[in-house]
C-alpha cells in the first residue's frame, strides 16, 4: 500500500476520540490507578501514552468562560459567546467536507440552542447532553419546577440530530456511560452500505465522572471499602504507582494539598474527621472509581465494535481527559440561588446506602481530587499543572505499533489534534474563510512529522513556540520546559510565579526571584497571548475572584 511524506499509510483512517470529564491525571490504571480499566489500559500497552498533555483554553471558539459564570464585563465581548462560535471552522465540518461520516454521542457544552446544536457543527448524527452536567440516570424531580436560576437557564438538557429530547423521553434504563455508548453503535449500524464505505469520524465524549457521583451498584459493589485510609493514603499510593511506571522521577516532589477552609467534611484533613464522615467521604470516593470502571466497559464495548468490523486497527482512537480532577466544593458554589444542602433535602436522598444511586447527588471534593492530580498543584479551573496537564492515550498501529506501551514526554495540547487529523485525512484547513465566513487560522501543531520519525524531530513544539491559558483570572504561559503561572488569593499568592517542569511539574519550587530574565520573557509572551486570543481583564472593582464564583 503507499505511503505519504511521513511514512504513514495512504488509506485514509478513522477517527475516534473518547474524553472522560474530571478524570483524574491517576484515576485509570495505565496513569497509576487502582480503579479498574482494562479496556483503556489495552489501548496504552497497544499505543502511546503522552504524560505531558494539555488542554486548552478556548477564546477564539467563543468559550471564554464558563458561560454559566460568566461575568457582566465579559458578556458581548469577542470570544465569550458561551457557545462554539463562526469564527472557527470545526474539526466535524472539514472532515465531512473531506468525505468522512461524523456522528456523535456523549456531552456537547458548547450551545444550547436549535442554531447551536451539534448537527449544525458538522455531525451527520448526533445525541447530546446540552448542558454542562446533568444527573446520570436522566432523574431531574426539579425540572418540572417553576425554578430560578441555573436549571431553568438551560432549559433543553438533550437533543438528537435537530430535535430536543425531553428529560421524560429518555427512558427508566437510561444511564449516561452506558446509554451514550449505546447510541453510538446504534449509529454505526444504521450506516447505510455507501456510508459504511466512508471513512468515519466518532467522537465520544462521556459524562462520566463528572458529579454528580452516581454509579450502578454493582460497579460500587467491587470498591467498598478500599478508601477507608483517606485521601492521603491514596496520594501516596498513587504517586508511588507513577513512579514504578516511570511516569515521574523518583525525585518528584508533589505539590502541598489546598483545600479551602470551610468546616464541610470533605475539605477538612481526614484526620479531624469523626467516624461517620470518614465513612461518607470514602463512599464518595468508591462511587467515583465505579463510574470510571463502568466508562471503561463501556470502552470496552465500542472495541469490540470495532473489531467485528475489522476496523479497529485503521481507527486512530484518542483517549483523554477534558481537564483535571474536579475539587469544587459545592458547598461553596451557589445552586439554583439556594443553600445546596436546602436543594438536596429537598429532592435527594444521600444517606449512605442510598449514596450513588439516581436520586443521590454527592461530589468528592478537593482532598480526593488532589490524591488524583498527584503529583500536580491543585485541580480543574486552575492554570497550575492539576487544572490542565490530563492523561492521555494514542492508538493507531501504522504510528505507534513500533512503540507499543511506550511513555512519551513530549509537550503537546489537545489544539494539536485537528491540524493531526486533517493531515491524516489528507485535507486542509480553509484558511481566512470558511463557507462565505472569515475563520481564524487553525492553532496547534501536526504530529506526524515528530510520531512518523522522532529520532529526526525531537518534540512536538519546538522550544520558541509558547502556549497560553486563563481562566477565572488564573493565568499560564508556557514555552519549553519552563512556565509561568499566575493564581489570585486564597488559591495562591496572586502574583506571577516561575517553574521549571522538567525537574518540578508539581510546581513547588519558585524561580521567579533567581531567573527573573525569564519570568520577563514568559510575561512579554503572555502579553501576545492575551492580545492575540482577547481575554478580557476584569475591571479593578471586581477585585479578587470570590470563592463561590468558581
Amino acid at each position: 500500500m503507499a505511503e505519504t511524506e511521513h511514512g504513514h499509510s495512504a488509506k485514509r483512517p478513522n477517527f475516534l476520540v473518547i474524553v472522560a470529564d474530571d478524570l483524574g491525571f491517576s484515576d485509570v490504571g495505565a496513569f497509576g490507578g487502582e480503579v479498574k480499566t482494562p479496556n483503556i489500559d489495552s489501548l496504552a500497552r497497544e499505543g502511546v501514552r503522552f504524560t505531558d498533555f494539555h488542554a486548552a483554553a478556548a477564546y477564539i471558539a467563543g468559550l471564554g468562560t464558563m458561560i454559566e459564570s460568566i461575568k457582566e464585563f465579559q458578556k458581548g465581548q469577542p470570544g465569550y459567546e458561551g457557545y462554539l462560535n463562526d469564527r472557527v471552522a470545526a474539526l466535524p465540518e472539514l472532515l465531512r467536507d473531506a468525505g468522512y461520516y461524523t456522528l456523535m454521542s456523549g456531552k456537547w457544552h458548547l450551545g444550547m440552542t436549535p442554531d447551536r446544536y451539534p448537527s449544525k457543527r458538522g455531525f451527520d448524527r448526533s445525541f447530546s447532553l446540552l448542558a454542562g452536567a446533568g444527573n446520570h440516570y436522566g432523574w431531574e424531580p426539579q425540572f418540572h419546577e417553576k425554578v430560578p436560576g441555573l436549571l431553568r437557564r438551560n432549559g433543553t438538557f438533550y437533543a438528537e440530530d435537530d430535535s430536543p429530547i425531553s428529560i421524560d423521553d429518555l427512558g427508566s434504563d437510561f444511564y449516561s456511560s452506558r446509554s451514550f455508548t449505546t447510541k453510538l453503535l446504534e449509529y454505526f449500524e444504521e450506516r447505510s452500505e455507501d456510508q459504511k464505505q466512508q471513512p468515519f469520524f466518532a467522537y465520544l465524549p462521556f459524562t462520566a465522572p463528572h458529579w454528580p457521583l452516581q454509579a450502578p451498584e454493582e460497579d460500587c459493589r467491587e470498591y467498598q471499602g478500599l478508601y477507608d485510609g483517606g485521601p492521603d493514603v491514596l496520594r501516596q499510593q498513587r504517586l508511588q504507582r507513577l513512579e514504578e511506571l516511570g511516569i515521574i522521577a523518583p525525585e518528584t516532589k508533589a505539590h502541598e494539598v489546598f483545600a479551602l477552609p470551610i468546616d464541610r467534611p470533605l475539605s477538612k484533613e481526614w484526620i479531624d474527621l469523626s467516624a461517620e464522615e470518614k465513612k461518607f467521604s470514602s463512599r464518595t470516593m468508591e462511587v467515583f472509581a465505579a463510574m470510571v470502571q463502568n466508562m471503561d466497559k463501556n470502552i470496552g464495548r465500542v472495541i469490540s465494535y470495532l473489531k467485528s468490523t475489522g476496523d479497529y486497527d485503521n481507527t486512530l482512537i484518542l483517549f483523554m481527559s477534558d481537564n483535571g480532577a474536579e475539587g469544587l466544593l459545592l458547598e461553596s458554589y451557589p445552586v439554583v440561588n439556594e443553600n445546596i444542602f436546602d436543594y438536596i433535602e429537598r429532592y435527594y436522598d444521600n444517606s449512605y446506602e442510598n449514596m450513588g444511586r439516581k436520586n443521590s447527588y454527592l461530589w468528592y471534593g478537593p482532598r480526593w481530587a488532589s490524591a488524583a492530580m498527584a503529583p500536580l498543584r491543585l485541580y480543574k479551573a486552575f492554570s497550575s499543572e492539576g487544572g490542565i496537564r490530563v492523561p492521555f492515550i494514542l492508538r493507531y498501529p501504522p504510528l505507534t505499533s513500533s512503540r507499543a506501551g511506550e511513555l512519551d514526554r513530549s509537550f503537546g495540547t489537545v489544539m494539536d489534534i485537528a491540524p493531526t487529523f486533517l493531515e491524516l485525512a489528507d485535507t486542509q484547513h480553509p484558511g481566512a474563510t470558511y463557507r462565505g465566513r472569515p475563520v481564524v487560522p487553525i492553532r496547534g501543531k501536526s504530529w506526524l512529522p515528530y510520531l512518523s520519525n522522532p529520532s529526526k524531530q525531537k518534540f512536538i513544539h519546538g522550544d520558541d513556540s509558547f502556549v497560553g491559558w486563563e481562566l477565572f483570572d488564573r493565568q499560564a504561559l508556557r514555552k519549553g520546559k519552563w512556565k509561568a503561572v499566575m493564581i489570585p488569593k486564597p488559591f495562591g499568592p496572586g502574583k506571577w510565579q516561575l517553574y521549571d517542569l522538567d525537574h518540578d511539574p508539581g510546581e513547588t519550587v519558585d524561580l521567579g526571584a533567581t531567573e527573573p530574565e525569564k519570568l520577563q520573557e514568559l510575561l512579554k509572551h503572555w502579553e501576545e497571548y492575551r492580545n492575540d486570543v482577547g481575554v478580557v481583564d476584569a475591571p479593578p472593582q471586581y477585585g479578587v475572584l470570590k470563592v463561590d464564583e468558581r
